[in-house]
């Protein structure tokens, strides 16, 4: 721990002298040491895909995921301390539950950002309790809204992306993302790129192996969202195994 935030990194409800509030720093620390997460949004779809870090062989090959469904058309991928996420979607699955009793349709996916964000921030507000270690993804795609993709930071923070990334890798995956054109993407290049970004930007050096997670929300799914969808999930890892084994054979030469 840094001496420079000693004294002001005990309470999320204390401001150090320059500004900073250093347990929620903290918390985005916890963020960092996770595998990478992106989302991206094309023209008729939403993808989410992430770098499960394998820390055991002993583990199923489905424990310990990251991508969650919410709604019927909702997903959510976290990045960051696996229960504080888990306990998020049960809060993201409780407001939409809510949302559908009360009014008989599926919640808007801007209004299911704005109260879970609100729930996020509330908890960087009191020295009783600790921020959320964990970023979320949320993504939905309906007839009337199309594709949408939001983020919450864990500062309670929230923002609509085309394409957002969380994560040790979060820089990298930007860098990657920013030279594509999400606008005009098809659900196939969706899915083909988001293969390449998560197997391109996997450290072989730190996290030997990984499994790829990813989720599909789409006109060809009929708006539901889904886990490892085939035939696009297989896609992905083709082109990722694809783009890996160039970038190894570039490194050669």
């Amino acid at each position: 721990m840094s001496s420079i935030g000693t004294g002001y990194d005990l309470s999320a409800s204390q401001f150090s002298p320059d500004g900073r509030v250093y347990q929620i720093e903290y918390a985005g620390k916890a963020v960092e040491m996770s595998g990478t997460v992106i989302g991206m949004r094309g023209k008729d779809g939403i993808v989410l895909a992430v770098e499960k870090i394998v820390t055991s062989q002993l583990y199923e090959d489905d424990a310990a995921t990251r991508i969650f469904t919410v709604d019927k058309n909702i997903g959510i991928a976290i990045a960051g301390l696996l229960a504080d996420g888990r306990y998020i979607v049960d809060i993201a699955r409780q407001e939409a539950a809510n949302f559908r009793q009360q009014f008989e349709r599926t919640i808007p996916l801007k209004q299911l950002t704005e109260r879970v964000s609100a729930y996020v921030h509330a908890y960087t507000l009191y020295s009783a309790v600790r921020p959320f270690g964990v970023s979320v993804i949320l993504a939905s795609w309906d007839e009337e809204q199309g594709p949408q993709l939001y983020k919450i930071e864990p500062s309670g923070t929230s923002f609509g992306y085309f394409a957002c990334a969380s994560g040790k890798a979060e820089q990298q995956a930007k860098t990657e993302m920013e030279k594509l054109k999400f606008a005009e993407m098809s659900v196939e290049d969706l899915v083909q790129n988001a293969g390449k970004i998560i197997y391109q930007v996997h450290d072989e050096l730190r996290n030997k192996d990984f499994h790829f997670e990813m989720s599909l929300i789409s006109k060809e799914t009929k708006g539901l969202h889904r886990l490892n969808p085939q035939p696009w999930y297989d896609q992905a890892v083709q082109a990722g195994l694809a783009a890996k084994n160039e970038d190894d054979s570039d490194n050669e030469i």
